[in-house]
């Protein structure tokens, strides 16, 4: 199938408190921060270009190519208010784009079919959103998400009090789509120091770098 038009976004907004604080996608894992190797990855796959959602000073990202997008609802309450911002800033930006793909800061191995295979298994279950898996495990921030769901979420967030992406999406009965994790993980998440000391084996080589994922485990 053809890959509707799809914004993607980065979300950012996370305290990285695992990490010990501070902005976790600028820290460098090799030659390159979290962020460029994400953006790297997530951009020649959507065709509507890429934001990145981040609260704060957005001076800090300045090195970042494309919009600084921050949660349009206080406090921080988590990635479905980074998810919001996308669609809403879609809506606003690029009314002819009818999805919006999210992908982790922290995640700098991501299959380059990421976005191809979401929709995939997003039109085979007839459903407007699709969260991508590995290992047994969803990673509900890593998917697929129709525009029109925007009102949705909102009411969730804000009436509901809603935090947690799980809950969400089984509301809307969201397909999965699953990946191998050899030779490692392609949702690998840098949350803590050991993560990071992981990756950086794995981009100096120390294991095999991965490159490209296009199978089902």
């Amino acid at each position: 199938m053809s890959v509707p038009p799809t914004l993607g976004v980065i979300l950012a907004g996370g305290l990285s408190r695992r990490m010990g604080g501070g902005d976790k996608p600028l820290l460098r894992l090799g030659d390159k921060t979290l962020l460029e190797r994400v953006a790297e990855r997530l951009r020649p796959q959507c065709a509507a270009g890429l934001i990145l959602n981040a609260n704060g000073d957005a001076g800090r990202f300045r090195a970042f190519t494309g919009f600084v997008v921050p949660d349009s609802i206080p406090d921080a309450p988590g990635p479905l208010a980074g998810v919001l911002a996308a669609l809403d800033f879609c809506a606003a930006h690029h009314p002819d784009v009818p999805y919006v793909a999210s992908v982790a800061g922290d995640t700098p191995f991501l299959p380059h079919d990421l976005v191809a295979r979401l929709h995939a298994a997003r039109a085979r279950d007839g459903v407007e959103m699709a969260v991508a898996a590995s290992g047994g495990q969803l990673h509900f921030v890593n998917g697929v998400w129709a525009v029109g769901l925007r009102h949705d979420l909102r009411a969730a967030l804000v009436e509901r009090g809603l935090r947690r992406v799980g809950m969400w999406i089984a509301r809307h009965n969201a397909a999965e789509a699953a990946w191998a994790t050899e030779p490692v993980d392609p949702f690998l998440n840098l949350n803590t120091p050991e993560d990071f000391f992981a990756a950086e084996r794995l981009v100096a080589g120390e294991g095999g770098l991965p490159i490209q994922y296009s199978s089902e485990p």
